[in-house]
């Protein structure tokens, strides 16, 4: 008879040499090795190891291998990457069920939209495929194709949802606010923190007001464009500025501005607020004369 701690020890094993085994085969295989040990001993172990999962172990399982996962199947690389995407939906707010073959058809379409803009700014529209998508989002090329009939649909579609973010949360800090500088001041925080933040589809929209693409995309784009930059239009028809200023130029400068920001953008130093307010306070000095 195995006493408990090699018991234990044997469990941790069977969890890192087999991760995608689940409890019950685990405890099958310990009791075949001539440890005695039930399922709902197994589920235990783990839960206190905090291995309860097949996506923990395989993070164990990757840790253990100084995070580079070179030990890992391109299947287990796969269910990885699919629980990376999971949490990040999670923590984007977006609900999402354990796996892609219970979502629903909305679910599924942010699924896909989060994982492709991921991979679009990583690797730009370019160097990302249809087939890397599906690969990220663990699903088949077939079903993002059910969604989207080709990259360039899903390209737009993020940017499409993006601005629509960006303009509800933009509308929704300004409502209450009615002194016409502070407004636009509040707009550009907003768009900083798109830019600059962890959002992969926020990240797509900020800096994608003035990305330059082929001319197809280029031409798809500028509704989705346009759309946000009419807002911008509106806030800055409303400042006090002296007749001489040109409102148009003032206005793409200052989204030039803004914009920007995501190159030497540092996290640690001004905020995204802060950094918003210094740019408004140079705008509206340089107005007045």
């Amino acid at each position: 008879m195995r006493d408990r701690s090699s018991t234990e020890a044997a469990v941790i094993r069977q969890a890192r040499e087999h991760p995608q085994r689940g409890q019950a085969k685990a405890a099958e295989e310990l009791n075949r090795l001539g440890y005695a040990i039930s399922t709902s001993g197994v589920r235990y172990i783990w839960r206190k190891h905090g291995l309860e999962t097949a996506y923990k172990r395989l993070k164990a399982l990757e840790k253990g291998s100084g995070g580079s996962a070179r030990e890992l199947t391109e299947r287990q690389k796969a269910l990885l990457q699919r629980g990376d995407v999971t949490r990040k939906l999670a923590r984007a707010s977006v609900r999402q069920p354990a796996n892609t073959d219970s979502l629903l058809p909305d679910e599924r379409r942010s699924h896909i939209l989060l994982g492709a803009a991921e991979l679009f700014v990583k690797h730009g529209y370019s160097g990302t495929s249809v087939r890397d998508i599906a690969q990220r989002t663990g699903l088949l090329p077939g079903s993002i194709y059910h969604y989207f009939p080709a990259k360039e649909d899903l390209f737009i579609a993020v940017h499409r949802e993006g601005f629509r973010q960006l303009i509800a949360r933009v509308e929704e800090i300004i409502r209450s606010e009615t002194d016409p500088w502070r407004r636009i001041e509040l707009a550009c925080a907003a768009h900083i923190e798109a830019a600059v933040g962890d959002n992969s589809i926020h990240k797509i929209t900020g800096t994608g007001l003035f990305s330059i693409h082929e001319e197809g995309l280029q031409r798809r784009l500028k509704a989705e464009r346009e759309r946000y930059d009419q807002v911008f239009r509106r806030l800055v028809g409303d400042l006090g500025l002296p007749r001489a200023v040109d409102r148009s130029l003032f206005r793409l400068a200052l989204l030039g501005a803004v914009n920007w920001a995501r190159v030497w953008y540092r996290k640690g130093k001004k905020n995204p607020r802060d950094i918003a307010r210094a740019i408004i306070h140079i705008f509206r000095g340089n107005a007045a004369h």
